[in-house]
């Protein structure tokens, strides 16, 4: 084995360094603020205008905020689902209760997990071997797919959030996932004892509701027992009263929201250049899912050039846009901004950022996706010849970013957006037709099945 790193070679390093002068101004400036925010301030005002060519008609008030949870995801879609209602409604602000769909992925997902786990048991999988470890790392996580909304939504439904409004637990999950984690581990633990010991199916079906209805009083303690059906009242933008109800959350769905937003019309492409992983095919996750008996979570995976002009079409079409990136890459919080230019490295570092491309990036672990978002509006360099920039709705509160707003370069949509879910009208026959084929199955660990 190589000797570690001599005294000689570091004396040398620390003189070099010091022979160099911004590099002691930029040591200077990084010990009291973070060292690329220092030289990105000024970047960040000249590419801050929020002033976009095409928008869709209204965008959803308040600006939500997913606090200290996981939730992206379902605040995404709820915003995207908010803006069809708001004009039904004749509202001026509209929030549909994250905190319900939560409740019920949580118990669903448990569910899923201790299924999943008892089945790879019976089929000898050893829990020290990499899918089990795998699955077992951190089985109460908060994030989510976007088919795992369609699971929930068709089964449970949605509901003002009014009806099921945030609790403690909701806006800081970690100590609820920590419990549920805890008793999940537990419970796989006590499976895989019962499936040594050879007990009959019967057997092993009483212990996993024995062991569900355990997670359901931990997820209903911290976040309330959800309405099996509730009464809204609100005042339109007239002033006037109205009231819907008692209905329960899924006919509140069927009867309101889905004719304006169906939330099974919408599919999901994903850009993934790795070169194992194909343009106009189908791929699933292996254990990637919320509910037994659910929706796989399917991607088609496209061109880049695809996704932006599915977002583009839908957004003109007056429909916001979920999509999935990852979030911190070039991202400058404070103003709201993503734009590869956004940081220079070399003058703060002396070195230039990463000379890797989006699908070395994949396949090294330096990106995933991270976080889910909705886009609103976007602007082209030249009408309809290319893209320049994007108007996103993020969920962290209206004091970040632009009054709750990120504006994204379309240079960064290439890099580091990964999927975009758009109705199946703004698609060609020829996308389309790869949701016929056979999916290809990723591990269970694989990029693609981050969670946003």
């Amino acid at each position: 084995m190589a000797p570690g790193v001599s005294e000689e070679k570091l004396l040398a390093m620390q003189a070099r360094l010091q022979a160099r002068p911004e590099l002691r101004l930029a040591q200077a400036v990084a010990t009291t603020q973070d060292p690329l925010e220092a030289v990105a301030a000024g970047r960040a005002a000249r590419c801050g205008t929020h002033v976009f060519s095409h928008c869709v008609p209204t965008e959803g008030k308040p600006v939500c905020n997913q606090k200290s949870s996981g939730r992206c995801w379902i605040f995404a879609c709820l915003n995207a689902m908010r803006l069809p209602l708001m004009k039904k409604f004749n509202v001026e602000e509209l929030e549909l209760s994250q905190t319900y769909l939560f409740f019920w992925d949580k118990v669903e997902r448990a569910n899923f997990l201790l299924r999943s786990f008892a089945e790879l048991a019976e089929k000898g999988e050893e829990v020290d071997g990499r899918l089990l470890q795998f699955l077992l790392t951190n089985p109460s996580q908060d994030g989510g797919q976007w088919q795992m909304l369609v699971n929930i939504i068709e089964k449970y439904g949605v509901v003002p959030k009014k009806a099921f409004p945030e609790t403690h637990a909701s806006e800081a999950s970690r100590r609820m996932n920590e419990t549920l984690s805890h008793k999940m581990r537990e419970c796989c633990a006590r499976l895989k004892h019962l499936v040594a010991k050879g007990c009959d199916k019967e057997e092993l079906e009483k212990e996993i509701d024995n062991m569900l209805e355990e997670v359901y009083q931990v997820v209903s303690v911290c976040l309330g027992c959800p309405p099996d059906t509730f009464i809204w009242e609100y005042k339109d933008k007239d002033k006037v009263s109205h009231r819907i109800g008692p209905i329960s959350p899924r006919d509140f769905y069927t009867e309101h929201v889905q004719p304006l937003y169906n939330i099974t019309d919408k599919v999901c492409l994903v850009n993934d250049p790795r070169p194992n992983n194909a343009y106009g095919e189908l791929y699933t996750v292996a254990y990637l899912g919320n509910m037994v008996g659910g929706h796989l979570t399917l991607y088609n995976n496209q061109d880049i050039k695809i996704l932006r002009q599915a977002t583009a079409d839908s957004i003109q079409a007056g429909e916001a846009v979920w999509f999935g990136c990852d979030v911190g890459k070039q991202f400058y919080g404070k103003a709201g901004v993503h734009d590869l230019k956004l940081f220079d490295y070399e003058m703060v570092f002396g070195c230039k950022e990463t000379a890797l491309n989006k699908a070395e990036r994949l396949i090294y672990g330096d990106s995933m996706m991270t976080h889910a978002m909705l886009i609103t509006a976007y602007s082209e360099k030249e009408e309809g010849k290319c893209f320049e920039k994007w108007r996103v709705e993020n969920s962290w509160g209206d004091d970040r970013g632009q009054k709750g707003y990120i504006q994204m370069s379309d240079d960064w949509f290439g890099e580091y957006v990964y999927e975009v879910v758009v109705d199946k009208r703004f698609l060609s026959e020829n996308v389309l037709s790869v949701f016929d084929k056979k999916p290809h199955i990723l591990p269970a660990w694989d990029p693609m099945g981050a969670l946003a």
